[in-house]
């Protein structure tokens, strides 16, 4: 069975760039521990666009699925939407710049409000990849 690749597209005005990777890093170490969670990358856009990814890799559809609805997850947006003080917004509204599922909501909510303007999910199968050979 093929890996499977959720990529969360988030738009983000250029003065809240710093504010977006801030929040990222406070919440490293969320996601790592999940069963089926193989990779995670926030990729800063260089040139022409105000989009990032949030790139993530999992070894199944269900293990994503899964993670959405651990408590790990649930803990992630309690944390976010306490921060903002916003706390009826916890699921799917609150931090949802490092959740995947967050599509077409307000998200990213802290300190200052929303990072990210608008997101959008994109789901793949990984069908090839390539490393670096050993040796």
């Amino acid at each position: 069975m093929p890996s499977v690749v959720k990529i969360n597209v988030l738009t983000v005005p250029a003065g809240m760039r710093e504010e977006l990777e801030k929040r990222f890093a406070n919440r490293a170490g969320m996601v790592e521990s999940s069963d089926g969670f193989e990779w995670f990358e926030l990729l800063r856009p260089v040139e022409g666009t105000e989009r990032y990814l949030v790139y993530t890799r999992w070894r199944s559809e269900e293990d994503f699925q899964r993670w959405q609805q651990s408590m790990a997850f649930q803990a992630g947006h309690a944390r976010a939407a306490a921060e903002s003080g916003r706390q009826g917004e916890a699921h799917g509204h609150a931090g949802g710049e490092g959740h995947p599922h967050a599509q077409g909501q307000g998200h990213g909510h802290g300190h200052g409000g929303p990072a990210a303007t608008d997101s959008e999910l994109w789901s793949f199968e990984v069908v090839q990849s390539a490393s670096p050979k050993q040796g």
